[in-house]
C-alpha cells in the first residue's frame, strides 16, 4: 500500500519535532519533507509533490497563506492544512481564499491534527469547532443585517444548495459539473447566481454560509 506522503513546515524545530511523531505513530503515513519558512516549505512541496502540507501561518521570507497559495497553484493535487496560533477571524478567511483545505489551532491541542489529514485525504475541508465558530461570527457580522440569513437560505434551489455544499467541500467547477453531469459553464453560472444571491465575494464567505445554514458540518467538511 502506497504511504501517505506529508510535507511539515514550521519554523520552529520543537514544534516540527512534534507533528512529526504525532504523524509517525500512524501506520501508512511517512514525513516527505520538512521546511523552516514559507519558500523552502514552496520549494519542497514542488520537489516532493506530497499528498498532504501542514503549514503554520506565521513564517519568515513568506507566510504561510502566500505558501499555501502558491502550493495550491504550483501543486494542485496537494491537500492543504493551516496548523498555528492565529485565532484572526481575518486571516481564517484569507487562508480560506487561498485555497487552504483545513484550518487548525494549536491552542485546540494536536490531537485533531490527525483528524483532519483523514478528512482532506477524503476529500473533505476541515475546520475545527473553535475556528469554525470564528468563521461564523465573523460572517454574521457582515451579512446584511435587515435581511435575516433564513430568510436568504429560502431563496435557494435544491440544486443551488447542492453546489454550494460542493464548493465548500473543496470541489473544483470542473469536479462538480462532472458530478452533477452537466457543463462547467452551467456550474459557473450557478455560482454567479449564488454569489449575488448571498452578495458574497469570496469563496470563504461561501463556505461560512453553508456551515451557519447546516448545508455542510463546522468539523470534517
Amino acid at each position: 500500500m502506497k504511504k501517505l506522503r506529508i510535507l511539515i513546515a514550521d519554523d520552529h524545530g520543537l514544534v516540527r519535532r512534534g507533528i512529526r511523531e504525532i504523524l509517525h505513530s500512524h501506520q501508512g503515513w511517512k514525513v516527505a519533507g520538512e521546511a523552516a519558512n514559507g519558500r523552502e516549505a514552496v520549494a519542497k512541496a514542488i520537489e516532493l509533490n506530497p499528498d498532504v502540507a501542514v503549514v503554520d501561518v506565521a513564517m519568515p521570507e513568506l507566510d504561510g497563506i502566500e505558501a499555501a497559495r502558491q502550493i495550491r497553484e504550483s501543486v494542485p493535487e496537494t491537500k492543504i492544512l493551516v496548523l498555528t496560533i492565529n485565532e484572526s477571524e481575518s486571516v481564517i478567511r484569507r487562508a480560506l481564499d487561498a485555497g487552504v483545505d483545513g484550518y487548525l489551532l494549536k491552542s485546540d491541542g494536536m490531537g485533531s491534527l490527525p483528524k483532519a489529514v483523514e478528512a482532506v485525504v477524503a476529500g473533505k475541508r476541515f475546520l475545527t469547532p473553535k475556528v469554525a465558530e470564528i468563521v461564523l461570527k465573523g460572517f454574521l457580522k457582515r451579512k446584511c443585517p435587515n435581511q435575516p440569513l433564513d430568510r436568504i437560505a429560502t431563496r435557494m434551489t435544491p440544486r443551488e444548495t447542492e453546489i454550494i455544499r460542493l464548493l465548500a467541500e473543496g470541489k473544483s467547477n470542473k469536479e462538480i459539473a462532472a458530478l452533477l453531469q452537466v457543463t462547467v459553464r452551467t456550474v459557473e453560472t450557478h455560482r454567479a447566481k449564488i454569489m449575488l444571491k448571498l452578495g458574497t465575494h469570496s469563496l470563504a464567505e461561501l463556505i461560512h454560509y453553508a456551515i451557519h445554514n447546516g448545508i455542510v458540518p463546522g468539523e470534517g467538511i
